[in-house]
């Protein structure tokens, strides 16, 4: 009898009626099923509502263990605390279909703290969705497994967003409640009008791009947003009192959002807060009062957190919970209500295939089409006008004659956008009571808005861009790399670019900053020379699967190119000219502002009979992709000249050993722009100055 005791101090005999008398401690078994054993639980579970969601629940909690203990790693603090929200979430209120994983008017699910992706995947396994098989359960934090540490991108699989910054899930949702207005205002409501839900904890609430994002999703009235707040008191390095004393409910009433407060483990309470929350016309969050390792020895402690559960340690939460089964087994009845769960929404959803699917996909059928005649329009228009400007206005002209054809285009920028370009004319602000726009103000919020960007782009309808001055881009970096890490194609533009941007110094002048965004994988970074690099860069970044960066000059370019025919900018780099083919010297590499500088120095070494050829290279990225010949071809068998005003980390593999670089290997000076080059000695005379004596 002693061994049944957990310390609370009462043993009772079995209720139930399979006669087997055995002690049962109160603490074993949730509410109703304390004073029943194991066998009597099954029974009882089929037929009470209440006992049913508690083994639902279960289920989630338990291959939540056996993830986090097969892989001998992992995070169970949320998925032992929260396993009760979740249920009913999926059980009572979200829309979504398994069968049809990207149906585009479910509801969508967003695990901000992406470290509990064992709920996750739980979730996704017991509602039936194929790519989730106990096998791959099995195969938790493990090589090629679906079933990663943390949750990545792949709707077709269940997954939303990628999550684990944390933070970073809360600003993504903010970006899909805000594309979900977007496309509601364009379809109507009988195409498109579903709910985000999230699941946040503390951290994810400390974390400042949660109250940029936040305060942004208030000030638009995203009422289609709802937040589940795992308030459990406790992180890491212990109760959050050490750190973290916010009055969450104020500061939320501050934001314009609905407030609520619910017991984490009351299904109708829970329920009826979400259903409520839906009713809101303002995002609203609901505070969800829990146990870090809820119903383990480990509950409301920090090493709850992190780490798998010993073998006592689970039989402990097996006795607390009434739950007999093995690793990664569920019971059949268990498992039957859950896969009933998955389809509980098949019909609504094959009735939106019927009757909305054709809609959906022939609003954007033409715009492709629209976009490409634009895009020759303009080559033409600039090959004859020749326009000395800068890239940014460039750039807003481009897309205030794309924004025309496209609906599905949508700009924005941080308080800057007539100066990045970003906001044309033409364009119309989206606010709370008018989503039809196609402008977003995000305010001075740079991090959030690269994560709303994301968000926004996730469901790759809505073709988003958005920018700030390229200093600031290392406050939108963590962003940048979710897109890329997704590989989503959202369009950051960075206007503003070098030391060019002048008398602000060098607060505001970027040095390392393209060296930064060049080593991320899958982002393009796109660095335009003049009117018709710009328009097809542009081309390129709308028309691309993968992330863009646009960086562009804040000072006026000379135009350079003398083809309108082809989009050489999508070789990444390319010849500028065709008259030096025989004894080349040298080739003179550059980027953006630089290749006029390059032109400027290829005249003064001609005037010296020094044949020397200049290539542009805008994208590094596409020319990286290029066959080693074509390659070979561009860059020259001479000395290499790299010319950019950054700090030409990574130009070694173009340059090779014998190659040179002049660029700014300092942060910048204030002082007008003209003069900041001729400090920096990046002038085609300061140049030819250094190099005359290599030939």
């Amino acid at each position: 009898m002693t061994e049944n005791f957990c310390g609370d101090g009462t043993l009772l005999r079995c209720m139930g009626n399979c006669g087997c008398s055995a002690w049962v401690c109160v603490g074993w078994h949730p509410k109703k099923l304390q004073m029943f054993c194991g066998v009597c639980v099954k029974k009882i579970t089929k037929d009470n509502g209440e006992i049913m969601f508690k083994s639902l629940a279960n289920a989630v909690r338990f291959l939540s263990i056996d993830q986090v203990s097969a892989a001998n790693s992992g995070h169970l603090g949320m998925p032992l605390g929260m396993s009760d929200c979740l249920t009913a979430l999926f059980r009572n209120i979200m829309r979504f279909d398994p069968e049809n994983p990207v149906w585009p008017n479910r509801d969508r699910f967003v695990l901000s703290g992406g470290h509990g992706s064992a709920a996750l995947y739980s979730l996704l396994y017991l509602t039936g969705y194929k790519d989730f098989s106990i096998k791959e359960l099995k195969n938790f934090r493990k090589l090629g497994s679906k079933t990663s540490g943390h949750p990545e991108y792949c709707p077709e699989s269940g997954i939303e967003i990628t999550t684990g910054p944390l933070g970073q899930g809360i600003a993504n949702a903010v970006g899909m409640a805000i594309e979900e207005r977007l496309l509601n205002s364009r379809l109507g409501d009988s195409c498109i009008d579903h709910y985000i839900y999230v699941v946040v904890g503390e951290g994810d609430l400390m974390e400042g791009i949660s109250h940029e994002a936040c305060s942004l999703a208030g000030n638009l009235s995203l009422g289609h947003l709802i937040v589940l707040f795992d308030k459990n008191n406790v992180t890491i390095d212990g109760d959050t009192s050490i750190t973290y004393g916010d009055d969450v409910r104020k500061r939320f009433e501050s934001y314009n959002w609905d407030i609520q407060e619910t017991d984490g483990y009351d299904e109708n309470q829970i329920t009826k807060a979400i259903q409520k929350a839906k009713e809101s016309p303002k995002p609203s969050i609901v505070i969800c009062n829990t146990k870090i390792g809820y119903g383990t020895p480990r509950e409301n402690l920090p090493k709850a957190h992190g780490g798998a559960l010993t073998p006592s340690e689970r039989e402990f939460a097996c006795k607390y919970f009434g739950w007999d089964c093995g690793p990664f087994e569920i019971p059949e009845y268990v498992e039957k209500a859950w896969r009933a769960i998955g389809k509980k929404s098949h019909e609504i959803c094959k009735a939106w295939y019927q009757n909305q699917e054709k809609r959906y996909l022939s609003f954007d059928f033409n715009i492709n089409t629209e976009m490409q005649r634009v895009f020759r329009s303009l080559k033409k228009e600039y090959f004859v006008s020749r326009p000395f400007a800068a890239t940014r206005n460039l750039s807003k002209a481009i897309l205030g004659k794309v924004a025309e054809v496209n609906p599905l285009l949508v700009s924005g920028s941080c308080d800057l956008g007539s100066s990045t370009g970003c906001k044309s004319n033409n364009m119309k602000v989206i606010s709370s009571n008018d989503f039809s726009g196609n402008y977003i103000h995000y305010g001075i919020r740079e991090h959030a808005m690269g994560a709303v960007m994301n968000g926004i782009s996730a469901n790759k309808k809505i073709k988003c861009c958005g920018g700030t001055f390229f200093s600031f881009s290392d406050y939108m970096k963590p962003a940048i790399r979710m897109s890329a890490l997704m590989d989503i194609p959202t369009v950051f533009i960075f206007s503003h670019d070098s030391i060019g941007v002048g008398e602000d110094g060098p607060t505001h002048q970027p040095v390392e900053q393209l060296a930064m965004l060049r080593s991320i994988p899958n982002l393009q970074v796109f660095r335009p020379a003049d009117a018709i690099e710009t328009v097809e860069c542009w081309d390129l970044a709308l028309n691309s699967s993968h992330p863009s960066a646009m960086i562009l000059t804040r000072q006026e370019v000379l135009s350079v190119r003398f083809s309108d025919r082809q989009n050489l900018c999508a070789n990444g780099a390319y010849l500028l000219n065709d008259d030096c083919t025989n004894d080349v010297k040298c080739s003179l590499i550059a980027s953006g502002s630089e290749v006029g500088i390059a032109l400027e120095l290829k005249k003064m070494l001609n005037d010296k009979n020094i044949c020397a050829n200049v290539v542009s290279i805008p994208c590094w990225e596409l020319f990286d992709q290029q066959s080693t010949e074509y390659k070979n071809h561009v860059l020259g068998d001479g000395v290499r000249i790299g010319i950019e005003a950054s700090n030409g980390f990574g130009w070694e593999k173009y340059l090779g050993s014998d190659g040179l670089f002049f660029g700014v290997n300092s942060f910048g000076v204030s002082c007008p722009g003209k003069e900041a080059f001729k400090y920096f000695g990046l002038t085609a005379k300061d140049i030819f100055d250094k190099i005359t004596d290599l030939f």
